[in-house]
């Protein structure tokens, strides 16, 4: 894992026109403790009812004091007013940010390094998630949590035509075709061109990698070879008429999830709590599975756009307070229990035996006929190879690969074509930002 990282790290440092493990320690020193009252400390989150574990923490510390503020998730709410902040001298002590921005931040110079206050933490994190924050051996955030994937299923209409949940690919595409001749208005799952993170979760569980540090530049590969593998098993369901081509989430998409006319939905741990607003006249009829493989016997996985984690903001006049709150809001049992509660996603601490509300969620198990589907989840972000990268720019790739999807559903024009031009336009936007490029 050190190699990848120190392969991200040149990468890094070309796009940001510094190297950033050669930035010093020196801004860490700032922000002892007065002597005269704790340490007050502003942490910027858009997690529901954080404000919870937050609250926890403060009863907890008498030297520390921790303030939430509410922001807006994304690159045009927090992430616009966080760089500013930073610009400007006065940012927040730590903030919530995907691990897909943790790149973007770094070339941003946005970030402390944090690795002399929990650089001896790793052991506490499942490596993949500890890995996203990891540059050159720097340390430059907490994780917090992921969205594993995984496959929520209606049992009762698998059950009812003889099905069991299925386990490759190939298996998934037969269930396909028993599904759509059992009703006129039934699909396995929609096809949601809607979702870049869901794409990108597939063509990862495919074995898709499609960025790496080549000296001191990207090598951008969206139109792998295992992308095209994933493209085209899913062109061949969609000119077959065995998915629904329907934006997820939308009132259509919510309506077939109620009514059982979309009896699939691959999508991250948090999906439960949507299966279960949505459908709430559907208890007792669904459960969870993992992720169907391209080679039998396998246990691949992938996550929903990575996760977040929790970083302390460049020009922090406490970064030593501010990386112990981050370390214990993400790592401390009774934390993560209600971190894990309130939605904020998987763990990412490796002990999931630990978290509390992991272990007797009557309400949650009672809805899926009484299992226990966080089993699945532990078994899916335990098999989420750490080799994926997140590039700069992210989000246009999200939006790139969101336009060319839904351009091709709608012409009917291949989706290999799709991933091919998002490849091409992304290559374009780093051209553009002076970003280096590998040939």
């Amino acid at each position: 894992m050190q190699h990848n990282a120190r392969r991200r790290l040149r990468a890094t440092a070309a796009i940001a026109g510094a190297v950033v493990a050669g930035l010093t320690l020196a801004s860490c020193s700032a922000g002892e403790p007065a002597a005269d009252g704790p340490v007050e400390l502003t942490f910027q989150s858009w997690v529901p009812n954080i404000d919870q574990a937050v609250d926890a923490f403060n009863e907890a510390h008498d030297d520390i004091q921790v303030t939430l503020e509410t922001i807006t998730a994304g690159p045009d709410g927090g992430y616009a007013k966080m760089f500013s902040a930073v610009q400007a001298g006065n940012p927040a002590d730590v903030a919530q940010v995907g691990y897909d921005a943790i790149p973007e931040f770094l070339v941003n110079d946005a970030v402390e390094d944090i690795t002399e206050y929990v650089g001896d933490s790793a052991d506490l994190f499942t490596e993949w998630q500890w890995q996203t924050g990891v540059f050159d051996d720097h340390v430059y955030s907490v994780p917090q949590a992921s969205g594993p994937l995984g496959q929520f299923y209606r049992k009762d209409i698998f059950d009812s035509l003889g099905l069991s949940y299925p386990t490759t690919w190939d298996e998934y595409y037969e269930a396909a075709k028993v599904i759509r001749a059992s009703d006129p208005n039934r699909y396995i799952a929609a096809f949601a061109f809607n979702q870049a993170p869901w794409l990108i979760g597939l063509s990862q569980q495919g074995g898709g990698e499609w960025f790496s540090a080549e000296d001191d530049a990207w090598k951008v590969g969206i139109a792998d070879e295992a992308t095209l593998k994933v493209a085209e098993f899913w062109q061949r369901l969609i000119d077959e008429d065995l998915v629904k081509i329907e934006a997820d989430f939308s009132s259509e998409w919510n309506a077939d999830i109620q009514n059982g006319n979309i009896v699939t939905w691959i999508s991250g741990s948090w999906a439960d709590a949507i299966v279960r607003g949505t459908a709430p006249d559907t208890a007792g009829s669904w459960a969870v599975a993992p992720m169907p493989q391209w080679t039998e016997g396998e246990t691949v996985s992938a996550t929903w756009a990575g996760g977040s984690a929790n970083v302390v903001l460049k020009g922090s006049d406490h970064p030593k307070e501010a990386a112990e709150f981050a370390l214990w809001l993400n790592s401390d049992p009774e934390s993560v229990s209600i971190l894990t509660s309130v939605g904020a996603g998987w763990p990412a601490i490796a002990d999931v035996d630990a978290v509390e509300s992991l272990q007797d969620d009557p309400e949650v198990f009672a809805f899926y006929g009484g299992q226990n589907i966080w089993d699945v989840f532990a078994e899916s972000d335990a098999a989420v190879a750490a080799t994926w990268q997140w590039p700069p720019l992210s989000q246009t790739l999200f939006a790139d690969l969101t336009d060319n999807v839904k351009a091709a559903v709608e012409s009917g024009t291949p989706l290999s074509d799709a991933f091919t031009k998002t490849e091409a336009d992304f290559i374009a936007a780093l051209d553009d930002k002076g970003i280096a490029v590998a040939e």
